[in-house]
């Protein structure tokens, strides 16, 4: 039972905030959700320094949560693609904001971007020189 006040309740994030406290849940679901749909090669080229064991773990739990879609094609080779449910899409729409709000941040106090662009991995520090990171919307 939760005794939270009505005026605010934390009780519905007990059951989802251990999914998405992960490392590596929220930065799936905005690459996936960027994408549409996404292969898993494509999905671990996009997300520099993340293990095919995590990446594999993580989409597992993804999918258990009913926040990503599995789709199997009966190809030679097999064929195995990701998207966002719709509660996957739902919880992107709900990070807009803090991604927003992250962004402005790194715009006071530069990090190193650590995305892969088509055109290699973004590294920049400085905020004059700008990120290769897609602006919002994302």
């Amino acid at each position: 039972m939760c005794n939270d006040s009505e005026a605010f309740s934390t009780c519905p994030l007990r059951g989802i905030l251990p999914v998405i406290a992960k490392k590596w849940t929220l930065l799936i679901i905005t690459t996936i959700g960027r994408a549409g749909t996404i292969r898993f090669t494509e999905l671990e080229n996009a997300l520099a320094g993340i293990s095919p064991k995590t990446l594999t773990d993580t989409l597992k739990v993804l999918v258990s949560e009913h926040l990503v879609e599995r789709h199997c094609y009966a190809e030679i080779p097999p064929r195995v693609e990701y998207s966002l449910t719709e509660d996957g899409a739902g919880l992107r729409e709900a990070m807009l904001p803090l991604l927003q709000w992250a962004s402005q941040r790194d715009a006071v106090r530069p990090v190193v971007c650590g995305l892969v662009t088509p055109s290699g991995a973004c590294s920049t520090t400085e905020p004059e020189r700008g990120c290769a990171r897609p602006k919002f919307p994302l």
